[in-house]
């Protein structure tokens, strides 16, 4: 586009967005030309193509890792409002060409992963899943706490109301797990995948429990056990560096277990076993939260799509590359009708199923606007890179959440005691104000 005249250029984009019908929105290059979509309304955002590398590499190969490379590298600047860059992309890499090259990607992505399968160790190993686990959560706790806020909760929040802030959200949630589990003072308590440590404290704290953490994140097990040692709680709540598959051969059976966003790492061919280890270290009469992120029905559908699910590694392909490239190593999400089968074939009766999608799409602006106000502290802990994965990653899955393409649910599920599920009729008390909770608790 370098000899091009400034009408031919425009010709060029109102091809490359022919039957567009998103919100307004402009590109800028780096000669300081500048092309709008509908120049009577004011763009939502602005793509800024700083080198005329980007703008060919996008032009040949358009796809997310094309544009997610290039604003990782700083090629490519994001201006305004970075939900709406997403409404663009999803046109722009949808259209047959672009999903020609989606096929080619995914072909490229494959062939890497049987290579790997023939020199390390196979997915979802102990080992493998360690690493993976890393590559996510072992950035500086310093890295997190900006935008987190005060709960230290990496999880969706829940919104009583539209005034909640995100702190309040987010104790909203852990009470709320914590009532559908029906903890009560002396319980065992499990929490796997623990993160740093907020739901044990919560229900140590709130609910007079015994609670044990697990997690296999080497960072947030040490930040977890300082929390735990300045609460003076190291009594009653305990985090271990530990897998899932490992607890059975380490800890009696417990009263209660949650689990809040680690099942998306198990692997949907894992589901059964991860169902029945859970099974089988909770006491009979006991429940099991399960709290995760599940890809909609409606993802799945198609004969092509039915195909690629039927083979794991194709099935991962055919979820967000960037995504599996730079965020998530080996992230795997199933449907909800894919965990219920396993977990009924675990020996597990389904009590209730719980979506709070629309929470999760306020949790993650939330997290945005908090890395962004944070921007200038979190670039000194981290690499601009890294910032801007993080910054491109929680504003694409907030999209994914608001258009229904990713679901998060909580799964209730009780191991039955010879037909007593320990649980009474109705859910009335889930329900209650935490401000009641925390007076009952006083009195």
């Amino acid at each position: 586009m370098l000899a091009e005249t400034g009408c031919e250029r425009a010709k060029r984009f109102e091809m490359l967005f022919d039957g567009y019908v998103g919100v307004p929105f402009a590109i800028r290059l780096w000669d300081g030309w500048r092309w709008s979509w509908q120049e009577d309304r004011e763009p939502c955002c602005t793509v800024f193509f700083k080198t005329p590398a980007a703008l060919a590499a996008l032009m040949a190969r358009p796809s997310e890792i094309t544009m997610g490379e290039a604003y990782l590298n700083g090629e490519i600047d994001l201006e305004g409002d970075v939900f709406s860059v997403f409404e663009l992309s999803e046109y722009l890499f949808h259209t047959p060409r672009a999903r020609r090259k989606r096929i080619f990607e995914m072909l490229s992505f494959v062939a890497g992963e049987l290579l790997k399968r023939w020199t390390v160790e196979r997915p979802h190993s102990l080992n493998r899943d360690r690493q993976a686990i890393s590559h996510h959560y072992d950035q500086p706790a310093e890295f997190y706490s900006p935008w987190l806020g005060n709960s230290w909760v990496y999880s969706c929040a829940y919104f009583e109301d539209g005034s909640d802030d995100l702190t309040t959200a987010q104790e909203n949630k852990l009470s709320l797990i914590c009532r559908k589990l029906r903890l009560e003072p002396g319980d065992r308590f499990m929490d796997i995948g623990c993160g740093w440590g907020s739901l044990v404290l919560h229900a140590a704290t709130r609910f007079k429990t015994y609670a044990q953490g697990i997690t296999i994140s080497r960072e947030q097990a040490e930040v977890a056990r300082r929390r735990i040692e300045t609460e003076r709680l190291t009594q009653s709540c305990r985090v271990d560096l530990l897998d899932y598959r490992q607890v059975a051969q380490t800890f009696a059976p417990f009263d209660k277990i949650a689990s809040v966003g680690m099942f998306e790492h198990v692997g949907v061919k894992n589901l059964p076993g991860y169902f029945d280890t859970v099974y089988r270290i909770l006491k009979p009469g006991g429940v099991f939260l399960n709290h995760g992120i599940a890809c909609a029905a409606h993802a799945r559908s198609g004969w092509f799509a039915t195909w690629l699910n039927s083979i794991p590694v194709l099935r991962r392909a055919s979820n967000s590359l960037f995504i599996e490239k730079y965020v998530f190593p080996e992230g795997e999400l199933a449907t909800i009708s894919e965990a219920l089968r396993a977990a009924e074939a675990a020996g597990f009766e389904v009590r209730d199923v719980d979506n709070l999608r629309e929470h999760y799409e306020l949790t993650l602006r939330a997290w945005v606007r908090g890395l962004q106000a944070n921007a200038s502290e979190v670039r000194k802990l981290v690499s601009e890179a890294t910032y801007r994965t993080w910054l491109l990653y929680l504003a694409g899955s907030a999209v994914e959440f608001r258009r229904g393409d990713l679901m998060v649910y909580q799964t209730l599920l009780s191991r039955s005691n010879k037909g007593r599920s320990g649980l009474p009729l109705t859910r009335r008390d889930w329900y209650q104000s935490s401000a009641g909770e925390r007076r009952d608790l006083v009195a």
